[in-house]
């Protein structure tokens, strides 16, 4: 069965809101004022009560539901500052290019650098006066530096990535301990609990008192 979410519940939060409901129905037996819950109505009808309800319950907690959004919305407009890298106005050479140009650049010169060498000592070796031999290992001392260079390129490439990205992490990945993001989680929490204590649990018990046999002995 669909069910429409409340008009002041937005659709991200409502697994959060089916998560605080699951969380209460999983320790209703430990509840004496929810003794009803699994013997007079099943856990899944309860559930399936509680979030065809969800205006009436989340109405319980909007105080701190309408708190907790400004919070977020504050947070998130502080973190969405450092995005302006990806509008450039012209395209330019993809990392992909870069990335693969620095690997491929050491390994081919090394491999290079490796039969030159082989093939120079070799005809040296047999040869000694033919002087294609040491005109060869001349070659492969070259693209031994050139692999090396390139390797050492690459080594500082990553190095000021490193170095460039950590402050970056620092400063998008949220306010340093004590600012908007502590009081995020405690909008959050107090929304929660709100939700529990003035929203969930009276509706439960609401409903379980609704389903409670008559007590006493009935009249013939």
């Amino acid at each position: 069965m669909h069910m429409n979410v409340a008009p002041h519940l937005l659709t991200e939060d409502r697994a959060e809101y089916e998560r605080v409901l699951d969380d209460a129905l999983s320790t209703a037996h430990a509840r004496p004022d929810l003794a009803g819950a699994g013997t007079r109505l099943t856990l899944a009808q309860l559930r399936s009560l509680t979030l065809n309800a969800t205006t009436l319950v989340t109405s319980a907690a909007a105080s701190e539901y309408d708190h907790f959004v400004k919070v977020r919305e504050q947070n998130r407009a502080a973190l969405g500052t450092p995005i302006p890298a990806a509008s450039s106005d012209r395209p330019g050479p993809g990392p992909g290019v870069v990335a693969i140009f620095t690997v491929m650049v050491p390994v081919l010169a090394g491999a290079a650098a490796v039969i030159f060498l082989l093939v120079g000592a070799v005809l040296h070796a047999i040869a000694p006066t033919v002087v294609f031999g040491a005109t060869l290992l001349t070659a492969g001392l070259v693209f031994g530096a050139v692999a090396a260079a390139g390797l050492l390129g690459a080594a500082a490439g990553l190095l000021v990535t490193a170095l460039r990205n950590s402050p970056a992490e620092v400063s998008a990945g949220g306010p340093p301990p004590g600012a908007p993001d502590d009081e995020l989680s405690r909008a959050r929490e107090a929304w929660r609990r709100a939700l529990l204590e003035r929203g969930i649990l009276p509706f439960l018990r609401d409903v379980l008192a609704a389903t409670t046999p008559p007590s006493g002995p009935m009249d013939p």
